[in-house]
């Protein structure tokens, strides 16, 4: 099985999320994209360090026709990912989380780090409750 993680700039939600699932799941395979590259943010990196998890070696990637013919499981984390993101084939399933974007969180560094606490657990929590499994070939 194949999961990909979309959302707008591939720097916070989809990494997050690409990191709480490869920790959770090791036989599944996992990636994060965007319909653009923002650059991994290294407050994402910060606080997910918090939980024991290390996304410091990810990269922030642009979504390709390659990679979503390969996908089985779409998982769009923001509105705009969901209305922009491109055709998948029909039998790849899709879900959507409407996450807020961290990055734009307005206030003091500890409100926004506090921010993206929220949205992290946000994301954990919905990647727990995925309770995926690796397809069973045999």
């Amino acid at each position: 099985m194949k999961v990909l993680f979309l959302c707008t700039g591939n720097a916070c939600r989809s990494q997050m999320a690409e990191g709480f699932a490869k920790q959770l799941w090791p036989n599944v395979e996992f990636e994060s994209a965007g319909i653009e590259a923002h650059g991994l943010d290294e407050r994402a990196v910060k606080i997910m360090a918090e939980r024991k998890v290390d996304i410091s070696n990810q990269t922030s990637d642009i979504v390709t026709p390659e990679i979503l013919e390969q996908i089985d499981l779409l998982v769009t984390v923001c509105g705009h990912a969901e209305e922009f993101c491109p055709q998948v084939d029909k039998l790849c399933k899709r879900l959507h989380w409407p996450l807020q974007d961290p990055a734009k969180i307005i206030g003091s560094e500890a409100e926004i780090l506090e921010g993206f606490r929220r949205i992290r657990d946000e994301i954990q929590a919905y990647i727990v409750g995925m309770g995926l499994q690796k397809p069973d070939h045999s």
